[in-house]
């Protein structure tokens, strides 16, 4: 009726998951280390792990795991196909591991034998998703970095830049741009610093069925009869714990001290970090979004052709990176959520919990990894705009430093009367238009204690920004002793040294 067709897919098709509702992180390095052909190929990584660990404890033949390695590569296997088998087990290994033996099988019949030896489902989709945890975790601590080094260059340069710092959506007193961005440079650092002990942390999982090893430890009995592990090891038979160091570094991963099967810390731990990440990256681009209000104009985003384009609306430049960003900060935290919530796993395996984790999580890293790679080209072409800060510093009529004058008169006249004059003195400024100078001079307890010079002064907002400079030079320090060098580097200077642009 409407003109566009009804097109009903067939049971077996399945469609594109490119980001067309998710634009936080359509087209972000980030997104494509999350595809269901990553995920599939990670797995296939760690059941050749798993081969590799076994072969070096001499377990496995050096054919059967040549023959593995070769046949593990997701183009080769029908992941549309997997995808659907993998309900009538409620996990995708269980359908991934006949599809590799019988890929395996074709090349190397006896090399079959040897495919997922004494593993479980968990073993394998956990280290799995560690491995893409750890790639995601990498792209979004470069991205941190450099948008660490552009907010660090915009603080140095605007430590002197004055504008009106706003609480509780008012004027507040007077602040310098170069606190600001200071401020969205500590919370960069530090998720930046959270990241990175995370992404090194991650643990490889191996337990076999219920956590025990003991599948692993009877393949290794039956292969070997009860040869014990190496002198100076943690004691079994081969194939048991002495599995875990090479499984492990095969990995690239941390070597875990016992299976995590039940113990999800890592898990949720992830969706804190991502959280933190997104949170702090959020701050910055709230920041901005309200800075470039058209009533405000102190900030803009970097122009591109297209962005910020109205469908309807020809002069619209609406801030769209600062958007995206904010909209991946709200959205983590539940799905961070979801994964503490499956801290609670009941028995060795649970129903349910493990399962709920993985969309989640997968979400969580891709929207994470799409704010991280948006922060880096909003904090490098943020555009400054210090005339509309002065302009705006100026709107109450020197009212925003009366904090000061109430301190130089507290003395004089009492600190609660004096903030009392002041408040009052405010109020009739803003309701009659008459400059807060002027009723300030007239003002019979003041006239004859300030002159119109001392006055004048006292109101001056460029001159009431406390330790704005020295908390700037705290950051940068911090900053530079947190990098191991010197501030500069990739970011490059902010673009608000073009004044007025």
């Amino acid at each position: 009726m409407n003109g566009i067709p009804d097109r009903k897919a067939a049971p077996s098709s399945v469609g594109t998951d490119a980001g067309l509702l998710a634009p936080a992180w359509a087209g972000t390095p980030a997104a494509a280390e999350v595809t269901d052909e990553a995920w599939l190929q990670a797995m296939l990584d760690v059941e050749v792990a798993l081969a590799r660990a076994q072969f070096e404890v001499g377990l496995t033949p050096a054919a059967a795991l040549a023959s593995i390695t070769s046949e593990a590569s997701a183009d080769r296997l029908d992941l549309v196909a997997l995808a659907h088998a993998a309900r009538a087990a409620a996990n995708p290994v269980v359908a991934l591991v006949p599809a590799l033996t019988e890929a395996v099988a074709a090349k190397d019949p006896a090399a079959a034998e040897y495919v997922h030896r004494g593993s479980t489902s968990q073993d394998i989709l956990d280290s799995a998703a560690m491995l893409i945890a750890r790639r995601v975790l990498t792209l979004i601590a470069t991205d941190l970095e450099r948008t660490a080094t552009a907010l660090a260059a915009l603080a140095d340069t605007h430590r002197h830049t004055v504008l009106a710092a706003r609480t509780l959506a008012q004027h507040a007193v007077p602040t310098t741009l170069g606190l600001k961005a200071a401020t969205w440079l500590r919370l960069v650092m530090d998720a930046l610093t959270r990241v990175r002990a995370v992404a090194a942390a991650l643990p490889a999982q191996l337990g076999g069925a219920a956590g025990t090893l003991a599948a692993y430890r009877e393949y290794a009995i039956l292969d070997g009869g009860e040869r014990r592990s190496p002198a100076g090891s943690e004691g079994g038979v081969e194939g048991g714990i002495e599995l875990l160091a090479p499984f492990a570094k095969a990995l690239g991963l941390a070597e875990p001290t016992l299976p995590w099967h039940t113990v999800r810390t890592p898990i949720a731990e992830l969706g804190a970090v991502l959280q933190l990440a997104t949170g702090a990256l959020g701050k910055f681009a709230l920041d901005v979004q309200t800075l470039s209000r058209t009533e405000i104009g102190e900030l803009s985003e970097p122009a591109a052709a297209g962005r910020g384009a109205s469908s309807a609306m020809p002069q619209k430049r609406n801030p769209a990176l600062a958007t995206l960003i904010v909209s991946a900060a709200r959205q983590v935290p539940a799905y961070a959520l979801v994964l503490a919530q499956c801290l609670l796993a009941e028995d060795e395996r649970p129903a349910g919990a493990w399962h709920a984790e993985w969309q989640p999580l997968r979400e969580a890293l891709r929207l994470a990894g799409g704010a991280a790679h948006t922060a880096v080209e909003l904090a490098e072409g943020l555009i400054v705009h210090p005339e509309r800060m002065l302009a705006n510093l100026d709107l109450t009529g020197g009212a925003i430093v009366t904090e000061r004058l109430a301190v130089v008169l507290a003395p004089v006249l009492g600190k609660a009367h004096a903030k009392k004059l002041l408040s009052t003195a405010s109020a009739e400024s803003a309701a009659t238009g008459r400059p807060l100078t002027e009723l300030l001079l007239t003002h019979p307890e003041l006239a004859t204690r300030l002159s119109p010079t001392h006055l004048s002064d006292l109101l001056d907002p460029t001159r009431y920004t406390g330790a704005a400079d020295a908390l700037v030079d705290r950051a940068l320090r911090a900053y530079r002793e947190g990098e191991g060098g010197e501030m500069g580097g990739k970011g490059g200077k902010a673009r608000g040294e073009r004044h007025g642009e």
